[in-house]
């Protein structure tokens, strides 16, 4: 008996043991994970969807007036973005601690943009703190409603064109082979059109890798070239003069521009601060050169539609009613009508071009498909002639 009783003692301890040790190691699991998202979260990009939730509700609470501390926190409970939620708690404890929140956002400027910040700031010295976070959620909310409208526009298109580069491929490396070791027993001269996808066929085949390679490093080259101040210039404004797209991003980039100084200008931003602001979220060189423009212009007492009038990236349209704007003092508002404007112009190309591009997009399938297709079968319609070697 005593014998069993020890048995079962041990067996008791190594249970025991070992719970603890899965304990520990689930403990460890979650202690390291918690080092990795504090780690990610001080340079976490947040998406402008996510932050345009955050700030409506955030807004929200504060408008009913509920603690800036206490609508953190319960932000912090519902969100399910565990790296967010680790940005909140910090940002909340800093306030907590006596910091104002336009210093606690400003450690993170991947997940709060310097609009989001400056606004923000702005809200914290006017004493309007909701009002204000209200108005940048709204902003928010149009840019990500006609960002969604350009990306479905372009969803269609860009996953037709891909899956065709994709069949073309297949077929002139893999099946046209067969088609052209089948000519070959022939033994007579293929049509010209035949004859030149086969040559083209094998040379794709044998070039394949070469084609990769090449591709891979002119993206990264086109990459690295980009990043500089000259790879900027060049290929904001080769997106200026696209077809039909120049134009759509143009309008975009307008509407965002003369949103963005209508918001900062409401919310009492001083107008130097707000130009800062409106070109180093513009993400355009056009929009940079302007603004150091108006910035010097307005510096020794001049006004922003003198320099709108000089510059040709911005429409003469926009220079009378910035004009008109300044004659009244309400450079605001017209900055806004011409943002609805423009976001209006930008709606309907977007519609256009999706009426458009199915047909088009259909025509070229046609065109490139049925032509390879023509041209393997082309000595199959003409087989007597070929097998016979009569030209």
């Amino acid at each position: 008996m005593a014998f069993l009783s020890t048995t079962s003692t041990t067996a008791s301890a190594a249970a025991k043991t070992a719970a603890r040790g899965k304990s520990n190691a689930r403990s460890a699991q979650a202690l390291a994970k918690q080092k990795s998202l504090e780690k990610r979260s001080k340079t976490y990009k947040l998406k402008l969807a996510s932050l345009a939730v955050f700030t409506q509700q955030l807004a929200s609470m504060l408008d009913a007036g509920l603690p800036l501390v206490s609508a953190l926190e319960a932000l912090q409970e519902q969100t399910e973005d565990a790296v967010f939620c680790i940005i909140i708690r910090d940002v909340r404890l800093d306030i907590a601690s006596g910091t104002s929140f336009s210093t606690a956002v400003k450690k993170y400027p991947n997940a709060f943009n310097t609009l989001f910040t400056s606004m923000v700031e702005a809200g914290e010295a006017s004493g309007g703190l909701a009002e204000i976070l209200g108005k940048v959620a709204q902003y928010f909310e149009a840019s990500v409603k006609l960002t969604k409208k350009v990306k479905s526009a372009m969803t269609y298109p860009i996953a037709v064109i891909g899956l065709a580069i994709i069949l073309v491929n297949v077929l002139l490396i893999f099946v046209i082979p067969v088609f052209a070791e089948m000519f070959g027993d022939f033994g007579a001269k293929l049509p010209a059109p035949t004859q030149f996808l086969i040559d083209f066929s094998a040379w794709m085949k044998s070039s394949i890798l070469y084609l990769v390679v090449a591709g891979f490093l002119a993206f990264k080259g086109w990459s690295k070239f980009v990043r500089t101040p000259k790879g900027r210039r060049v290929k904001d404004e080769l997106l200026m003069k696209m077809p039909v797209f120049g134009n759509l991003i143009r309008k975009i980039t307008l509407s965002r521009f003369c949103r963005t100084y209508a918001t900062l200008l409401r919310s009492g931003v001083p107008i130097l601060r707000t130009l800062e602001i409106v070109s180093s979220s513009s993400g355009k060189v056009q929009i940079e050169q302007a603004c150091e423009e108006i910035s010097r212009h307005i510096s020794s007492g001049g006004q922003v539609s003198d320099v709108l009038g000089q510059n040709k990236f911005f429409p003469s349209m926009m220079r009378h009613m910035t004009k008109a704007g300044e004659s009244t003092g309400n450079v605001d508002g017209m900055m806004q009508k011409i943002a609805d404007f423009y976001d209006t112009e930008a709606e309907s190309i977007i519609s256009a071009l999706t009426s458009l591009i199915e047909p088009m997009l259909i025509v070229f399938l046609g065109v490139v498909v049925g032509g390879i297709v023509m041209a393997m079968f082309l000595p199959i319609f003409q087989l007597s002639a070929v097998a016979g070697g009569v030209q």
